[in-house]
C-alpha cells in the first residue's frame, strides 16, 4: 500500500526518495490503517519535503483514501492493485488455519486504480471510471507559460529602471528632505493568456470525450484561459467549464455545444476566431493549443490562410494530435499539411504521459521563440 501511493505520487510530480517510502512504511505499522489523520500524517511527514508539494499531496491522498478505497467482495479487477485486510473479531486467531475460516463479512478489500497504469494508456481504450480518475491528475498538471512583460510597474530593488520619484520623495520629507534613499520601478510580469481549441468531429470521438475533462482542469486551474471547441461551427465554452463541478461542467458544455462528432471546417472555425476574437485580442501574445487530428472537409488553403495569420500575433502555436503515437504517422490529411508550416509544436495527445509532455511544451521558452514575444 505504501509502497503503490508513492508511486502515484510520483506519476503527480512530487519527488518521493525511496528511503522516505521506507520510513513511511515504519510508521504505518506504528499507526495503522483504521484513521485517517493518522494515515494522512505519516504520509506527510515521511514523504512530503517541500511545501509546495502540499496541494498535490492532498489531492492525492484524497483521491487515494476517500474514492478508491472500497468495501467489497474480493474480485479480479483487470489492471488494478487489490489489497485484501483480513480482520478478525479475535486477535488471539492469528495463524493461517484460522485466517480461512473467517468469513466474506469480515473481509475489507482496500483497491485502488494506480494512475501509473493509466499514464501511457490511450484514451480511446479507456472507460468512464479511468476517465474519472485520471480527471483527477488532470487537475495537478501545472499549465504555465513563459511569462508576458506587462505595462504595470512594480517596486523594484535594483538600481536602472525607471526611478519611483513618489517614493523617494517620501522617503527625502523623512530625512529633512534630503534624498538618501532612491527608489526604482520596473516592469511587472503577468500569465500568458492560454487558448485551446477542441476538435469535436467525428473522426475526434474517441479522445475528445478525455480532451475535454483536460480542457476544464485547464479553465478550473489557471488564470486567464479561454477554451472553444471546433467543427461545423466555433464554439466558445469557457464560461461553461469554469464550473469546478466537472459533472456539472461537461454537462452544461454538452448542452452548449451543438456539434458533436459531425464534420469538421477548420479553416472556416479558425477564421471565426480571428475575426472576432483572435487577432484583435484574445490570441495576441497567447499561447494557442489546438487538439485535432487534422481531418478537415473544408479547403486547405482557407486553413493555411487562417493559420498564418494566427501565426502573425500568437506568442507561440502548439498542434496537439492524437494519432501522432503511432510510429507509422505522417501529417498527410489535407488540413494537417496544411497546417505544418505554422506550428511551433506539433505533439501527442492521446494518454497522460502525453498531456504531461504538453504542459512541459507549453512552459519552455526556446530561442527560436524569442523574437515572437515581441508580439506580446
Amino acid at each position: 500500500m505504501a509502497v503503490t501511493f508513492a508511486r502515484i505520487l510520483r506519476g503527480a510530480g512530487v519527488d518521493v526518495p525511496l528511503d522516505s517510502v521506507i520510513v513511511f512504511v515504519g510508521a504505518l505499522s506504528h499507526v495503522g490503517l483504521e484513521n485517517r489523520d493518522d494515515v494522512y500524517w505519516a504520509a506527510y511527514s515521511t514523504l512530503i519535503r517541500r511545501h509546495e508539494d502540499t496541494p498535490i499531496f492532498d489531492r492525492v491522498f484524497a483521491i487515494f483514501w476517500e474514492q478508491l478505497i472500497q468495501v467489497e467482495q474480493v474480485e479480479q479487477i483487470q489492471e488494478t492493485e487489490s489489497v485484501t485486510l483480513l480482520v478478525d473479531s479475535d486477535d488471539e486467531q492469528s495463524d493461517e488455519t484460522n485466517a480461512d475460516a473467517i468469513d466474506d463479512e469480515n473481509t475489507i478489500t482496500l483497491r485502488f486504480s494506480s494512475i501509473e497504469t493509466l499514464r501511457d494508456k490511450d484514451f480511446a481504450a479507456y472507460s468512464e471510471s479511468e476517465l474519472r480518475e485520471a480527471e483527477q491528475f488532470m487537475t495537478s498538471l501545472r499549465l504555465a507559460g513563459p511569462p508576458k512583460r506587462s505595462l504595470r510597474l512594480q517596486q523594484s530593488n535594483r538600481s536602472g529602471g525607471r526611478q519611483d520619484i513618489r517614493r523617494t520623495m517620501r522617503a527625502a520629507l523623512q530625512n529633512d528632505r534630503e534624498p538618501i534613499e532612491r527608489f526604482w520601478r520596473e516592469p511587472s510580469t503577468r500569465l500568458r493568456r492560454l487558448v485551446v481549441l477542441l476538435d469535436v468531429s467525428g473522426s475526434m470521438e474517441p479522445y475528445a470525450r478525455a480532451l475535454l475533462r483536460f480542457m476544464h482542469a485547464a479553465v478550473v486551474g489557471r488564470q486567464r484561459v479561454e477554451a472553444f471547441t471546433l467543427g461545423t461551427r466555433l464554439t466558445r465554452i469557457t464560461k461553461e467549464l469554469a464550473n469546478r463541478d466537472p459533472d456539472r461542467a461537461l454537462a452544461r458544455t454538452s448542452a452548449q455545444v451543438s456539434d458533436w462528432s459531425g464534420g469538421t471546417r477548420l479553416g472556416e472555425c479558425l477564421q471565426n476566431f480571428n475575426d472576432n476574437w483572435g487577432v484583435g485580442g484574445m490570441a495576441r501574445g497567447a499561447i494557442f493549443v489546438i487538439l485535432s487530428d487534422g481531418w478537415d472537409r473544408g479547403d486547405p488553403q482557407a486553413l493555411a490562410a487562417q493559420m498564418a495569420r494566427l501565426k502573425r500575433v500568437a506568442f507561440r502555436v502548439i498542434w496537439v494530435n492524437p494519432l501522432k503515437v503511432s510510429p507509422d504517422y505522417a501529417p498527410l490529411a489535407r488540413g494537417m499539411a496544411a497546417a505544418m508550416p505554422y506550428i511551433d509544436d506539433f505533439v501527442e495527445g492521446h494518454s497522460l504521459e502525453a498531456l504531461r509532455e504538453l504542459t512541459e511544451v507549453i512552459s519552455r521558452e526556446s530561442n527560436s521563440l524569442r523574437k515572437a514575444a515581441s508580439h506580446a
